[in-house]
């Protein structure tokens, strides 16, 4: 079985936050506004980043150019993350990143609306972040990775 490197990984997941850009692209011109959020800090993230900016290149979004990235860093202060998603959802982000647990899960209660890509650790079903994974519904998709199951 073919496995993907964490970077390479990444870089996918980037071009997967592009899906929403692409549908806002056929709407009246506007730069796009990326809303990242994690609750790890920027220096342990800086790999992850770039591998994100890796694959919203390839699809065609660069930063400043052609999309805008707002960043929120919890650092590890989970009790900051609601009060970042809600101002994600004040500045009417096209799409939320969110990155690491508990990140998704506070996207997706802060927002029904706003489409959410989240990487997260656990099962996306038993934390509620899709009604299932043959038919996520709602508003947030992305990857999972299941240590141990």
């Amino acid at each position: 079985m073919h496995q993907l490197k964490r970077r390479d990984f990444i870089s996918a997941f980037g071009g997967a936050a592009a899906w929403p850009l692409t549908a806002r692209a056929q709407q009246p011109p506007s730069m796009p506004l990326v809303g990242f959020m994690s609750a790890r800090s920027p220096g342990e993230s800086a790999s992850l980043v770039a591998a994100f900016h890796k694959g919203l290149n390839e699809t065609g979004y660069v930063e400043g150019r052609n999309v805008a990235i707002e960043y929120r860093w919890a650092e590890g202060k989970y009790d900051v993350l609601p009060i970042m998603a809600t101002d994600l959802v004040r500045r009417r982000v096209t799409v939320i990143v969110a990155i690491g647990d508990p990140s998704p899960q506070i996207a997706k209660a802060a927002t029904q609306t706003i489409p959410i890509v989240f990487a997260a650790n656990g099962d996306p079903v038993r934390d509620n972040l899709v009604a299932s994974l043959n038919r996520p519904g709602g508003n947030a998709t992305g990857v999972w990775c299941s240590y141990g199951h």
